[in-house]
């Protein structure tokens, strides 16, 4: 019977490249053949706590952002054919509670998360491949569309804030994730002063259009620093925060303009608590909003703008390795050598 391989998590930085069964797909299902896939800063936490409290629970196949091409076709599949290009993002919703209904898919009562995207081959579930695979647009690179998923968080972050006209915004944390963020703030015509530990990220954060960097310490001090650097050292009228640091939360807030808003994207550990100052929380009315994941729509709008070659995100994919090499990138990523590797079979 033919094999292929699938990078297992095992536990806390264990992982094991498995040879298994090719597997065949049922009714509804597709088998997809995986071009790339992309590491990313979740995958990393992932790959550090051996888990995930609601996308994974190891032993379990590993890996979430990814882009193939369809390897066989399962009866009463309609609209898909073997040898089509596609995209598969990680989890689909139900299409029927409350949350669906209106919208908010991301928040779906019954969403499912689809991993395995270090692999040769993945089979794709029913569910996913009715509200969860798109096509891969002609002459998009791979490597670039396996980004479409985190790019999709990006765009549902920015949905859910109040940005209507262009502004001077700060976004603090220079990893995959503020960096696309600073990409597209910038592609919209905004000011963006991106703020981080690491000055190679700032550099990089440059290229993709931030007006002004930031180097911040880890301390409590970071939210004056990026006032400071905004006009009349007001603080800016959007502040994303995108590293999952409790300390960066409570910088965000410091960085914040009165009337302003701040979007916590950067998810923190079970358990932790951030500190904020509620005088001015209450009597400068500031708005803050948690936002996680993606929905259907902004999936599509991220991959139509990767499509269009408008952001360069290709400075974000640092590394290319085979299936053997996850962890050692995982590593580079942990010391903050590189920012994304691409994975390749």
């Amino acid at each position: 019977m033919p094999t292929h391989r699938v990078l297992y998590l095992l536990g806390p930085e264990n992982v094991e490249l498995r040879l298994e069964p090719i597997p065949q797909p049922a009714a509804g299902q597709v088998l997809l053949h995986l071009d790339a896939a992309t590491t990313c800063g979740t995958d990393l936490k992932v790959y550090r706590r051996g888990g995930h409290p609601t996308m994974l629970s190891a032993p379990c196949p590993f890996g979430h952002e990814m882009t193939g091409t369809l390897a066989a076709v399962g009866s009463g599949v309609t609209g898909w054919r073997e040898g089509d290009a596609v995209v598969v993002a990680n989890s689909a919703s139900c299409g029927q509670c409350r949350f669906c209904r209106a919208g908010r898919e991301n928040l779906c009562t019954h969403l499912l998360y689809l991993n395995g995207a270090f692999a040769d081959y993945l089979l794709v579930p029913e569910t996913f491949v009715r509200r969860s695979t798109y096509a891969r647009p002609a002459g998009l690179e791979p490597a670039l569309a396996a980004m479409t998923e985190p790019l999709a968080c990006v765009f549902h972050g920015l949905s859910a804030g109040d940005l209507e006209d262009p502004t001077e915004c700060i976004v603090l944390g220079a990893g995959p994730i503020g960096l696309m963020f600073v990409a597209e703030l910038a592609h919209r015509g905004n000011h963006v002063i991106l703020g981080d530990l690491v000055p190679q990220r700032l550099d990089v954060g440059r290229l993709l259009g931030a007006s002004e960097t930031v180097l911040v310490s880890g301390d409590r001090d970071g939210g004056d620093k990026l006032r400071a650097a905004t006009e009349r050292e007001q603080g800016a009228q959007l502040v994303i925060e995108a590293t999952g640091s409790p300390a960066a939360w409570s910088n965000a807030m410091g960085a914040v303009a009165t009337g302003g808003e701040v979007l916590l994207f950067g998810g923190c550990a079970p358990g932790t608590t951030a500190e904020l100052d509620t005088h001015r929380l209450h009597y400068s009315e500031i708005t803050v909003k948690g936002v996680y994941h993606h929905r259907p729509a902004t999936v599509q709008a991220a991959l139509d703008r990767l499509a269009g070659g408008d952001l360069h995100l290709e400075n974000l994919l640092q590394e290319r390795c085979t299936l053997d090499g996850v962890e050692g990138a995982l590593g580079r990523m942990a010391s903050r050598e590189i920012l994304k590797a691409v994975v390749s079979t």
